[in-house]
């Protein structure tokens, strides 16, 4: 289905949504081992514009787990936070490794947009080969059906399903601040680095 398809489906929360100060909750991993036997953390931080810390909440999933669509849906669905989102942001389609998510799906369960924001633009064909590689290969038509991200800016790359290119232009540049990066997955990376590391370093 494509985004134009799914913006009048999720409309009603479009409509009301500040454009100036969108809620939106970023979702990233921490750093992990391949094939280590504990979950992966996951780190998910509801922001109001770029400058206002709402909520956290943290999770967790296997390394190359299967279902991470279902399992984002219910954990998201479950937060207090939920029935204040406007968006969801997520650092790509895949968490914890090879898990890949279904960014369409998400957002008909949901009822918002989720976009996927990156600094560089997104290789299908890598992930499609690192999927083949592991014996994944029956996730290749989640990534195959991701709709295409959009350039936005010097190291800004933007895929979204429930909204269109122009919406999901202005609910990401409401949320950026600091390093032309969004502010939820900013905190989310850092969070995620620190549970692991101890403290945070680099950047999404």
């Amino acid at each position: 289905m494509a985004s134009s398809e799914l913006t009048g489906w999720s409309g009603s929360r479009l409509a009301g949504m500040s454009v100036r100060r969108p809620h939106v909750l970023g979702v990233d991993d921490g750093p992990f081992q391949k094939r280590q036997p504990e979950p992966v953390p996951l780190v998910a931080v509801m922001m109001e514009g770029a400058d206002l810390v709402e909520s956290v909440a943290v999770n967790g999933f296997a390394v190359d787990g299967a279902e991470i669509t279902a399992h984002l849906v219910e954990w998201i669905r479950s937060l207090r936070a939920f029935p204040a989102l406007q968006a969801v942001l997520l650092g790509g389609i895949t968490i914890a490794g090879l898990a890949i998510v279904d960014i369409t799906a998400l957002t008909l369960a949901l009822g918002v947009p989720v976009l996927v924001a990156t600094r560089r633009d997104p290789s299908r064909s890598r992930v499609c080969a690192a999927l083949e590689a592991a014996g994944l290969a029956e996730r290749i038509e989640i990534v195959e059906r991701t709709p295409q991200a959009t350039p936005l800016g010097s190291g800004l790359f933007v895929a979204a399903a429930g909204a269109t290119p122009e919406q999901a232009e202005r609910i990401v540049r409401a949320t950026v601040r600091k390093g032309a990066f969004p502010e939820p997955l900013r905190v989310a990376h850092m969070i995620g680095r620190a549970i692991v590391d101890g403290e945070s370093r680099g950047r999404p």
